[in-house]
C-alpha cells in the first residue's frame, strides 16, 4: 500500500487540482502561443497588498498592480476586514482579484476566514511558529488542534488553510511538513509553499517533489548562499529574483510534474511602480510565464 507521504497518493485530495486551477486551458491567439512560456495560463502573479508604497487610494493601489502586470494581491488579516469593502470594490472593478488572506501565527482563525469569504478568495495562509522554551511535540500538537478546529468552518465557507514554511525552526524540511499537514486529514488544508524560505536548509525542488500536490499556492522570493555565508543568515534575502541561489530551472521541473495550476505571490521588499514592475517581469522570467 503506497505511504501516505507519497505526493502522487492524495487520495482526499484529489480534487484539488481543479479547486486551484486558474484557467490553463485559457485560448491563446496564435502570437500569445508563440511566445507563452512553461507556465503562461497556468500560474497567476500577485504581489503582498502591503509590497505596494505609494500613498494611493485602495482602487488605485490595484489599478497599479494590475497595470504593471499583476493579476491579484493579498493581504494581511487586518488590512482585509480594515479595507473589506473597498477592496471588493477595487477588486470588481479592476478585475485585479483578492485571492487570498494573510494569518500568519494569528490563532484567530475564523476571522481571517470569513474575511477571505468576504473578499471572495479562496485562502488564508497560516504559519506554525517554535516554541524555543516549550516542548516540541506539545507545540506541534497544540498547533495541529487550532488548525483542526478552524476546518469546519473552512470547510462551510469554502477556505483552504495553507501553512507556510517558515524560519520557525520548526517543520523546516518538507516530510515533516507533509506530515503535519496529512494528519490533518482535511482536504481544505494544504501547504502555501515559499520557494526562497528553504533555501537556508535546503533545495526549494525537493520540497516540490515531497509535498506535490499539498502545495495549494505559492510564494516567490529569492535567496543567495553567497550573502548567508559572507554576510550573515538574513543577508541572504538580499538578492534580487533570479539572482540567488533557487535553482528555478529545477523549481519549474517539479512543479511542472505536479502540473501546477494556481497562484504565485511576491513576498520581498516592495516599493513603488518602479520597483513593483520590476519585480513583476522577474516573476515571468524565473517563473517561465
Amino acid at each position: 500500500m503506497p505511504s501516505t507521504l507519497d505526493p502522487y497518493c492524495i487520495d482526499r485530495r484529489n480534487f484539488l487540482q481543479a479547486a486551484t486551477a486558474t484557467g490553463a486551458a485559457a485560448l491563446l491567439t496564435p502570437a500569445a502561443a508563440a511566445t507563452a512560456g512553461t507556465f503562461t495560463g497556468k500560474i497567476k502573479k500577485a504581489v503582498k497588498y502591503h509590497m505596494i508604497t505609494e500613498r494611493l487610494s485602495v482602487s488605485d493601489k490595484l489599478k497599479l498592480v494590475k497595470d504593471v502586470g499583476f493579476d491579484g494581491v493579498e493581504p494581511r488579516t487586518a488590512d482585509a476586514v480594515k479595507h473589506r469593502d473597498a477592496l471588493l470594490k477595487a477588486s470588481q472593478a479592476t478585475g485585479v482579484k483578492v485571492h487570498g488572506v494573510v494569518n500568519s501565527s494569528n490563532p484567530d482563525i475564523k476571522t481571517a476566514i470569513d474575511a477571505a469569504k468576504a473578499l471572495d478568495a479562496t485562502s488564508v495562509l497560516l504559519v506554525v511558529p517554535v516554541n524555543a522554551k516549550g516542548s516540541y511535540l506539545k507545540n506541534y500538537a497544540e498547533r495541529q488542534e487550532l488548525i483542526r478546529k478552524a476546518v469546519p468552518h473552512a470547510e462551510k465557507q469554502g477556505i483552504r488553510l495553507l501553512i507556510e514554511n517558515v524560519w520557525a525552526s520548526f517543520l523546516n524540511e518538507p516530510l515533516s511538513m507533509a506530515r503535519f499537514v496529512d494528519e490533518l486529514d482535511s482536504p481544505m488544508v494544504g501547504v502555501y509553499f515559499d520557494v526562497g524560505n528553504n533555501i537556508r536548509w535546503g533545495y526549494a525542488e525537493h520540497w516540490v517533489e515531497v509535498l506535490g500536490k499539498r502545495i495549494g499556492k505559492l510564494d516567490i522570493k529569492e535567496y543567495s548562499r553567497e550573502l548567508q555565508a559572507n554576510q550573515g543568515l538574513r543577508a541572504g534575502f538580499n538578492v534580487l529574483l533570479g539572482e540567488g541561489s533557487v535553482d528555478w530551472e529545477r523549481v519549474r521541473a517539479e512543479l511542472a510534474a505536479i502540473d501546477y495550476q494556481g497562484w504565485a505571490t511576491a513576498e520581498v521588499k516592495g516599493g513603488d511602480r518602479k520597483r513593483l514592475q520590476d519585480i513583476a517581469t522577474r516573476m515571468d522570467n524565473v517563473l517561465d510565464l
